[in-house]
């Protein structure tokens, strides 16, 4: 049985943890996220194709894959659009589900309970690297 927390199955997680950019993987600056605020990253193309995005607050900068754990959507209806108003929640803009910023976990709509799968960061400076897994 997964955890709860967890995004989906194991074998979910290990292809999408296979597909992410490789460590060291330039991402972009820190000067490019409000703070607080998020920004979307894409690489590839078609069934290649890798969503993931960042979130900055006042006390870190995490990454997520960006698909919702309740119907495997991308969260953002526009672009970099991963906030609430008020950027104290994650929000999917398909269903309307809640996140914290935190740890990525659903506190409101179709897949409470669940989390957004975490992404592995290395910071160096102002500049923001895809870290190991």
């Amino acid at each position: 049985m997964s955890d709860p927390k967890s995004f989906g199955d194991a074998a979910r997680r290990e292809r999408w943890r296979a597909r992410a950019p490789s460590e060291g993987t330039f991402l972009c600056t820190l000067s490019e996220i409000e703070c607080p605020g998020a920004k979307g990253l894409t690489f590839g193309e078609g069934r290649e194709r890798y969503d993931m995005f960042l979130i900055r607050t006042k006390k870190s900068t995490l990454a997520y894959v960006n698909a919702c754990p309740h119907a495997f959507t991308t969260l953002e209806t526009f672009t970099d659009k991963f906030l609430t108003r008020t950027k104290d929640q994650i929000i999917c803009t398909t269903h309307g589900a809640l996140f914290t910023l935190e740890e990525g976990f659903c506190t409101s709509g179709p897949c409470e309970g669940k989390a957004l799968e975490p992404l592995p960061l290395s910071i160096d400076g102002d500049k923001i690297f895809m870290g190991k897994f």
